[in-house]
């Protein structure tokens, strides 16, 4: 069974706020996903009803693999401030590529365990509004 810590991170990952003083269950929470025609739980229920199997996966995958990328983002600002070295030039676009990928793996995250991204990741991709 995840840890509340494990929950807590998953909660995040996929872009939901932080559940305070609110009481998630099988019934309430911000986050509710798709499983089988006419069926939907909630983030909490899918949570605590994994398969072995696939908590193996959330966690060596996909939490895993979040933290390590989530901790490379701000790490990578120590080269900001430098264009060029020697034979060395640093990617300008490494904070923003390394947020993409961490974004994409959060929504991978979240298509493994069946909900919508949260209101902090969004879909992703571009949206066209007519104004």
């Amino acid at each position: 069974m995840l840890t509340d810590a494990q929950k807590a991170d998953v909660r995040r990952y996929a872009g939901y706020p932080l559940l305070a003083d609110t009481t998630a269950d099988d019934s309430r929470d911000f986050a509710y996903g798709f499983v089988s025609p006419g069926v939907w739980h909630t983030l909490n229920h899918r949570l605590n009803n994994l398969r072995p199997e696939e908590e193996t996966v959330l966690i060596n995958v996909y939490l895993t693999n979040l933290n390590t990328i989530e901790s490379q983002i701000p790490a990578s600002g120590t080269d900001l401030d430098t264009n060029v070295a020697a034979v060395w030039e640093r990617n300008p676009n490494e904070v923003s590529d390394r947020q993409a990928l961490f974004d994409d793996w959060r929504r991978r995250m979240c298509y493994f365990i069946g909900v919508a991204p949260g209101p902090s990741l969004g879909r992703g991709g571009i949206s066209i509004s007519r104004g």
